[in-house]
């Protein structure tokens, strides 16, 4: 009766809700990271009571040596080292001119000489233009762009939609390669790392470094995309 009657001492387990309960608060970080935001002013200066949150993000901006100072605000007042995004309301920092703000490599210059001289050709299409020549225009891209880039670079290597035979796999692959956007390993190794950071400062090709960046111009940008990845 005495082991009946007395009160059972506590034992907690992983999943016990007791065990949470006792557990001390962790702080908000979602709270706190909003009070360091407003105690940044658009001009880059921070307070000497600001209290920064340890994330994986901010310790890359704080050693990326290309990092500075993104905060904005609706309705804010900002210099000349901001601008908004091209038919956007996001407001970012702006990045110094990919074209003539930076020293060209080899790489650069090649990748800028086929992709110019490929437009240059295309004016001369109107003068030259035939039907056999335009029928074997819309095959090569079929081959190279949907089976190649689509098919193959996009959807079979980086994402692995689905699976090939081994030869199939190489095929399309191959055509891909014809369509001059570089090595499949590059491709799609550029492409994970997209999606891993999208839409931020770590993606390769991103947004918040303006439309033209975004759209063609880290192709003649090397060393960003080697600072990134």
């Amino acid at each position: 009766m005495a082991l009946i009657a007395a009160a059972p001492k506590a034992t907690f387990y992983p999943s016990s809700p007791s065990l949470y309960q006792i557990r001390p608060a962790r702080p908000n970080s979602i709270s706190t990271l909003s009070r360091t935001i407003s105690s940044i002013s658009l001009t880059g200066k921070v307070n000497s009571n600001a209290q920064f949150v340890s994330t994986p993000f901010l310790n890359w901006r704080n050693k990326s040596k290309r990092c500075s100072g993104s905060i904005s605000c609706s309705g804010a007042t900002f210099g000349e080292n901001y601008g908004k995004i091209l038919l956007s309301d996001v407001t970012v920092t702006r990045r110094p001119k990919v074209y003539l703000g930076r020293k060209w490599n080899s790489v650069d210059i090649a990748t800028g000489a086929v992709v110019l001289s490929m437009h240059v050709l295309c004016l001369f299409a109107p003068f030259t233009f035939n039907w056999p020549a335009f029928c074997v225009a819309l095959l090569l891209y079929v081959v190279t762009g949907l089976f190649g880039i689509t098919l193959s670079f996009h959807r079979n290597l980086a994402h692995r939609s689905f699976k090939l035979p081994k030869w199939l796999e190489y095929f399309f692959a191959y055509c891909g390669a014809q369509a001059m956007q570089g090595h499949p390993i590059d491709w799609v190794s550029t492409h994970r790392y997209h999606h891993q950071f999208c839409d931020s400062e770590r993606d390769p090709h991103s947004p918040l470094e303006g439309f033209w960046f975004s759209h063609i111009s880290w192709f003649f940008d090397t060393k960003s995309l080697i600072e990134k990845v």
